[in-house]
């Protein structure tokens, strides 16, 4: 710790905190605009100079390290003098009217800064640049107008998401916040994140679907976890009038820090499904509303029967986006109380089912995802992090321009592909055949970390060089640059796991241990998994392939996810099929009984993410009048068939030994 004084006070900063940093923990705010807590320091703006004892002039506090004995002034007569004049020169450089901007009254950190300074006008003239706005991104709009080139945008994209899209062009007072070659924003390379939008301390980036909407001190904000996918993201919902104006990442959130992907920000809130207001049951073959207790009894009376009938005709479906505690009742109810033949997940294990059952063997064997951002050597294997659990790719991303190594193997391509030192595209079905090919290589030119015999190893190779089509000078390529990594990581997806092969999962493993990735300090080995809560459905034994034999009726609980063609298909052959829902789909169509239900906005619950967190989400919106908590349906059902369920979920989720460690 380091000790220092600013404006009179002594406090104590950790070794290499910046000035800023260092004032913001003693609750001594000093003002500025291009700093964020999230992005490297920049000192662009100079809004937050400071007046240090010894220093000729003042400087920037936001890239200057504490030391020793340092004493600082913040608020000197001369310091705000400087900085009214840094604010004039930025409101006369651009278009700044604050009445007719969308951030303007609170929102707005520019106009923020200068009533902190007292200002009340700008004593300048304007540029009047007239720059014209870019509209053909289809969530956000760029107005060069109201930017101020503190280039936050720029860092976040290259930074935060790794994508590198926005650039600047032009010079001095000409300067324009660009995408690529200065193309549209529609049209460029940007993946739509967002993190440009909510690190803007302008209106320069404003979301069309929250733009105009009310400020954020008429807004309520709630903090929870996304259901986009296996990563866990925290998020916060801005929510008025009981609608989600927009949707941010967590800046304190532990896996993302305030990244999030087009699935997590975005998606949610372009939602243009039909939602189902009331139960419905087929009659006369039309589905017609009825009420709930017309409709439970229904279900109740169709259940009941056949969980007394030995050959049981009972299979139920659930959705890996509802929270543990929906899925753990449903779990007791079919599997447990009613003994249902089959009673599986939405999933049906594709991404956990091999690793659940590798687990139960060996203990634990995956680490955090906080190993990619040490790792100078990723081996990514059928996860295509660029397209689906975008956040842990953002990891992946974000490191390579600073020496990270990418070895992606996959034989669709990928966005990967292009960024990655070397790609292989190896045959279909060829996964196992490439590890070992891979392993052998390593062995034969003595670079293993810990000792391994593999029998017929030049045997081993040529047969890995046949299977995946991969030529031997490059698999010999990707071999030696993942075993003369310091810390690399090997990360798979469902292009693995799929499989259900719990060889295949074992053999990459031994791979990681023989290259150093796994070893009594390091966990450098983990799978991407699949939807929200994918990992808690293994855990609760929900990942047994569907299939559908001689059921007499199937449960399907859905809440608000998609329904894949696949599953449509087989269900449609369901003689009685009872949907809880919250959209129409496909399988609603060719329901006997539909029981409409809340969105992920409109319960909370607990998520288990890829790397085993425990996170709970909470409620941020009220369902409209006539639906019913997911939770509360199922456990309606069981009071109907006097099958109360009692079920306790932190404990179910442990009776089977995980991949991860659960926390």
């Amino acid at each position: 710790m380091v000790q220092i004084t600013i404006n009179g006070k002594q406090i104590e900063a950790p070794e290499g905190t910046t000035v800023l940093a260092a004032a913001k923990m003693a609750g001594i705010e000093i003002p500025t605009l291009c700093a964020h807590k999230e992005l490297t320091p920049y000192g662009g703006c100079r809004l937050c100079i400071v007046e240090v004892q010894g220093f000729r002039v003042p400087i920037a506090s936001c890239t200057l390290p504490v030391s020793p004995n340092m004493v600082i002034n913040t608020e000197t007569e001369a310091l705000k003098k400087s900085r009214k004049f840094i604010l004039s020169m930025l409101f006369s450089e651009r278009n700044h009217f604050c009445p007719f901007c969308q951030v303007s009254g609170g929102d707005c950190e520019l106009q923020n800064a200068a009533y902190h300074e007292e200002m009340t006008h700008w004593p300048m003239q304007p540029g009047w640049n007239g720059y014209p706005v870019d509209s053909s991104h289809p969530y956000f709009i760029l107005d060069n107008n109201r930017c101020i080139l503190c280039r936050r945008c720029v860092r976040a994209c290259g930074e935060m998401a790794g994508n590198f899209t926005l650039a600047v062009a032009e010079r001095g007072a000409a300067s324009i916040i660009v995408a690529d070659t200065n193309v549209p924003l529609g049209e460029s390379t940007c993946i739509k994140c967002g993190s440009c939008v909510q690190v803007c301390p302008t209106g320069a980036l404003i979301d069309r679907t929250s733009a105009y909407q009310g400020h954020d001190d008429a807004m309520t904000e709630i903090k929870s976890v996304c259901a986009g996918c296996s990563v866990g993201c925290g998020i916060k919902l801005i929510v008025r009038d009981n609608r989600i104006v927009r949707i941010e990442g967590d800046w304190e959130a532990a896996t993302n820090h305030g990244s999030l992907c087009e699935h997590g920000r975005y998606h949610p809130m372009t939602e243009s499904r039909t939602r189902l207001t009331a139960p419905l049951m087929k009659k006369n073959g039309q589905l017609l509303p009825v009420s709930w207790d017309e409709a439970l009894g229904a279900v109740a009376d169709k259940l009941k029967p056949l969980a007394s009938d030995p050959q049981n005709g009972i299979a139920a479906i659930a959705s890996t986006r509802l929270p543990v505690e929906v899925l753990a009742t449903f779990r007791d109810l079919f599997a447990g109380s009613l003994k249902a033949q089959m009673a599986t997940s939405t999933e049906e294990g594709m991404t956990t089912a091999a690793t659940a059952a590798l687990a139960e063997k060996t203990g634990t064997f995956e680490g955090r995802l906080d190993v990619l951002k040490t790792a100078d050597t990723v081996l990514c294997i059928g996860a295509n992090v660029a397209r689906s659990h975008m956040v842990a790719g953002f990891l992946i991303k974000r490191a390579l321009p600073k020496g990270m190594k990418l070895i992606n193997i996959d034989p669709a391509e990928s966005q990967l592909d292009e960024l990655a030192d070397i790609a292989l595209k190896n045959a279909p079905g060829s996964d196992l055949a490439l590890i070992e090919g891979l392993k052998a290589i390593i062995l034969k030119e003595n670079l293993g970390r810990t000792p391994l015999a593999i029998p017929n190893s030049e045997k081993v190779i040529a047969e890995a060089v046949q299977s995946s089509g991969i030529p031997l000078e490059k698999l010999t390529r990707a071999a030696r640059l993942l075993a003369h990594a310091i810390s690399p990581v090997i990360l798979y997806g469902k292009g693995i796991t799929a499989k259900r092969d719990e060889f295949l999962i074992q053999s990459l493993q031994a791979l990681a241990i023989l290259v150093g990735a796994v070893d009594k300090e390091r966990l450098g080995f983990l799978s991407v998994k699949g939807e929200a809560n994918s990992l808690a459905a293994a855990q609760l034994g929900l990942d047994a392939q569907f299939a559908l034999h001689d059921q007499q009726a199937v449960f399907a609980a859905l809440g608000d996810d998609t329904v894949s063609k696949s599953l449509a298909s087989r269900l449609a052959q369901a003689p009685y099929l009872i949907v809880q829902a919250s959209y129409e789909s496909a399988l609603t169509a060719n329901a006997d009984v539909i029981l409409p239900v809340s969105t992920w906005a409109e319960q909370e619950g607990h998520f288990i993410s890829l790397d085993g967190r425990i996170q709970k989400a909470e409620k941020a919106l009220s369902a409209p009048d006539g639906i019913r908590d997911n939770a509360e349906v199922l456990g309606e059902i069981a009071m109907r068939m006097n099958m109360p369920v009692k079920t306790d979920w932190q404990k179910a989720i442990r009776e089977r030994q995980s991949s991860v460690v659960l926390s």
